[in-house]
């Protein structure tokens, strides 16, 4: 998902000696498709950091302390591994992929779509790890979205080239001091239950939504995916950004997504200059007190508890109709390693802590706000009922039952969301484009990027 501007970065490099996995299976990070191991055959020892010096080499996301805050518990848990970290916004890290990538290839790096970088054999096939580790022994679900065929297609089954510090998800925060203001006690059940509060916040002088659709990244795509998951099905969003074959995102239910996005900005419920507002405007204005309502991610939660202390509620979109199911963006914060990365052993080694570690998993639920990766069963942290962290926990379980997971829009191609979305998004709400023209316009650019062109 776009993540708050997230949502990072040579030294003496410690080869750990591994026995094959079994006779039929290439050695742990190999770039090759393995086979699964079969029977009981023995498996070598997981690999690990070792006890020499080992400086890991990151690029991450600016702007979200999870990354670093993690990467710091673990060198106090394993003084020998210290870490070289180079931070960008998101944007810049789409664009900059596959140049990094190739010229200069991290250890371990925040990632966007993949496909584009499987295709052209930028990161490490991960089967090996995952057997290694016993990755493949987690809920299938929490890695479908990291699995791709041969040449990068389709997402959702394949081999696993990355992994999540966690498992995010998009929703509505809420101020609950305004909300008290306009009679809201209990967040909407329904779209027109929400459209009746967005009115009233207007009508009594509150920004309804606050939101970013500004510079490098459309903001408008969070509000946009929910209202799709308030009207249709997730399945066909999935396959869309799964680039299935056939899968559009030109769909009548989407049609009505987008319209009523449009009628939104046409109501006045963002603030006016919403296409000049970066994501960290957004969040210090919502912060601030300026608005009511905010599309955003769980990742915001653990600060939200710490800047508007009991003032921050959550809660997922609303079915349209009564007694709906919902869906909701709900996705891995993807990390990968570099095909030809230096440490990647270490770099598998600290994916897999941050998942099984007791103090790794604290920090994901007290700064990540959102549920970490890992087994079924593994150590879950207490968090008090009264912060927001508690709401967008509960959320997710959710939308598990719910079954309504999707992956952003933004990373259907390597160059959607950049060039396609975020324009025609700033373009809706000058009145440039109508919905419809909207959904048409991406429609062509994603084929046209499917194609090559």
């Amino acid at each position: 998902m776009a993540r708050r501007v997230h949502p990072g970065r040579s030294g003496v490099a410690v080869m750990i000696a591994m026995g094959a996995l079994t006779a039929a299976c290439a050695a742990p990070g190999t770039n090759s498709p393995q086979p699964q191991a079969t029977g009981t055959s023995p498996v070598a020892a997981a690999p690990t950091c070792g006890s020499a010096p080992i400086t890991m080499t990151g690029y991450f996301e600016t702007g979200f302390p999870l990354p670093k805050a993690l990467t710091t518990e673990f060198t106090k848990q394993h003084p020998n591994v210290t870490w070289d970290v180079r931070e960008d916004q998101f944007a810049v890290i789409t664009q900059n992929a596959p140049r990094v990538l190739a010229d200069n290839p991290p250890d371990l790096m925040r990632l966007p779509q993949v496909s584009e970088l499987v295709k052209d054999n930028l990161l490490k096939n991960l089967d090996g790890y995952a057997q290694a580790f016993g990755w493949d022994k987690w809920p299938a679900s929490q890695l479908e979205q990291l699995r791709l065929g041969p040449g990068g297609r389709p997402r959702g089954e394949g081999s696993l080239y990355a992994l999540g510090l966690n498992f995010s998800m998009t929703g509505i925060f809420y101020n609950k001091k305004l909300a008290a203001q306009v009679g809201m006690t209990k967040p909407p059940a329904t779209l027109a239950e929400l459209d009746q509060v967005l009115d009233k916040a207007k009508s009594a002088g509150i920004t309804p939504i606050l939101q970013f659709n500004g510079g490098a990244t459309g903001g408008l795509a969070f509000p946009l995916q929910n209202l799709m998951a308030s009207y249709g099905p997730a399945g066909p969003i999935n396959d869309w950004i799964f680039q299935k074959p056939g899968a559009t995102i030109d769909t009548p239910s989407n049609l009505q997504a987008a319209q009523h996005l449009e009628k939104w900005t046409k109501a006045g419920y963002f603030q006016k200059d919403v296409n000049a507002v970066d994501y960290a405007t957004m969040m210090s204005r919502f912060i601030d007190g300026q608005g009511l309502f905010m599309f955003n991610g769980d990742w915001e939660s653990g600060n939200l508890d710490k800047q508007m202390p009991g003032n921050a509620g959550f809660s997922l979109m609303p079915p349209a109709q009564q007694g709906g199911k919902r869906a909701a963006m709900s996705a891995p914060l993807t990390f990968g390693i570099a095909a030809n990365a230096k440490n990647a052993d270490c770099a598998a080694f600290f994916l897999d802590w941050v998942a099984t570690d007791k103090r790794a998993r604290e920090i994901g639920v007290e700064i990540g706000g959102s549920r970490p990766m890992g087994p079924a069963d593994a150590y879950m942290p207490a968090v008090a009922s009264d912060k927001v962290t508690a709401s967008t926990l509960a959320a997710g379980a959710d939308i598990a039952g719910d079954n309504g997971a999707m992956d952003f829009i933004a990373n259907a191609t390597g160059a959607i969301y950049a060039k396609s979305w975020t324009p025609n998004l700033q373009k809706l709400v000058a009145g440039q484009l109508t919905a419809q023209e909207l959904l048409a316009k991406v429609q062509a650019d994603y084929t046209g990027q499917l194609e090559g062109n």
